[in-house]
């Protein structure tokens, strides 16, 4: 086969009414249809014009690809916004006075369990859940077993479980 060069001017004639008619059935405006049509041309004009052997099959296959671009830049745009709303949803629950005050309550209770714990219990629970030690290094500390440790951190785990239920 021979290759044809087409101008621009020569690709409007020839294409611009079967383009507009092509992205009009799949985006249903006129004004999308006109811009994706314009976009073609200003991709084309960029090369300063068409040397292919199938200009038609070229032409198409970029209006397919130009419209697929055109989908999935949508569907970026309608994910980011679900996202944002789905966000603000969730950042919509204000800190209302009530709300505000059970989290004090909440917290008071929290504590006054923490400091009803014996000491050594009050001591390696703050240890391995606050300071981020290792049962096996407050078992060294203390002198006793790692399960000792283990023992102590479930009973504290059951007086703290238990206030947080407390109403």
């Amino acid at each position: 086969m021979t290759q044809t060069y087409l101008t621009i001017e020569m690709l409007n004639r020839r294409y611009r009414p079967t383009l507009m008619s092509y992205f009009l059935k799949r985006t249903g405006s006129h004004g999308e249809a006109e811009d994706l049509t314009q976009e073609i041309f200003v991709r084309l004009s960029a090369k300063g014009g068409l040397l292919v052997e199938n200009p038609d099959g070229y032409i198409f296959q970029a209006a397919a690809n130009l419209l697929r671009d055109r989908y999935r830049r949508l569907q970026v745009c309608e994910d980011y916004s679900r996202n944002e709303q789905n966000q603000s949803d969730f950042l919509t629950d204000p800190f209302t006075p009530a709300r505000i005050l059970d989290g004090r309550e909440s917290l008071e209770r929290v504590m006054a369990a923490l400091r009803a714990l014996p000491e050594r219990t009050r001591s390696i629970f703050i240890l391995h859940r606050m300071e981020r030690m290792k049962q096996r290094e407050i078992a060294e500390m203390f002198g006793i077993s790692v399960s000792a440790v283990e023992k102590q951190l479930v009973k504290a785990l059951a007086a703290l479980s238990r206030a947080r239920e407390e109403v």
